[in-house]
């Protein structure tokens, strides 16, 4: 009984650690799609498209493991809560892994040397490294089960949403030239994706907090209206 107690507490320790590592592929790959919007490296953009394949299949293996851990095992209690959790996580890794793709998709639309706003280009690399530190924290956070690391990241994912708002302002300013303004409105859109994982990232900070308490609750920030964890 103890050696297959021990063993399947090996596999839940393994199964936690294949999805968090799946966040390192998500900052790795959001790595790559900030050069490429950088430097309207079309080629790269069609790297990050293809390596979204590593993601999805992150995401299809853990989720098939923990499936079958339940029907062997069947958990309960803490253990339950955990597995509950990681579902949640590798749904939030796949997502963030498709905004990736999504602000990869937008890069040959803008053309190999368009005209564009330096200003807002720099709010859209801080959103991008920011939403990269967001991740690892998130990653951290839920590791040590640190319940403040993790409220922490509302306080960070505020960048990320100012940084939004300001380009958004910015594309409407940004002048009647056309090609100009195709290129803030395709901005927008990487703006926007960039918002997603960051709140992505708040999400795992709430499954945090829920394998900690058992309680479930949606942190206080402009897309998750409510109460805090307490």
């Amino acid at each position: 009984m103890t050696t297959t107690r021990q063993g399947y507490q090996e596999e839940l320790d393994e199964l936690e650690s294949r999805a968090l590592s799946g966040l390192d592929l998500v900052t790795q790959t959001l790595g790559r799609t900030l050069e490429a919007i950088q430097h309207c490296d079309v080629e790269l953009a069609e790297m990050v498209i293809a390596d979204d394949d590593r993601i999805d299949g992150r995401y299809l293996e853990v989720h098939q493991s923990i499936l079958n851990l339940i029907a062997t095992q069947a958990p309960v209690a803490t253990d339950l809560r955990l597995i509950a959790a990681l579902l949640h996580v590798m749904k939030s890794v796949e997502r963030m892994g498709d905004q990736c793709v999504n602000i990869a998709k937008v890069i040959p639309l803008s053309g190999h040397e368009p005209p564009r706003d330096e200003e807002m280009m720099r709010d859209i690399i801080t959103m991008g490294q920011q939403a990269k530190s967001l991740v690892s924290q998130a990653k951290q956070a839920f590791s040590d089960r640190d319940i403040e690391l993790s409220r922490d990241l509302v306080r960070q994912d505020d960048v990320i949403d100012n940084l939004n708002r300001q380009c958004f302002a910015r594309a409407i300013e940004i002048g009647d030239d056309v090609d100009m303004r195709e290129w803030g409105i395709t901005m927008m859109l990487v703006a926007r994706a960039l918002e997603r994982i960051g709140d992505n990232a708040v999400d795992i900070g709430e499954q945090t907090a829920f394998v900690v308490t058992g309680l479930f609750r949606e942190f206080e920030d402009a897309s998750h209206p409510g109460p805090a964890v307490g």
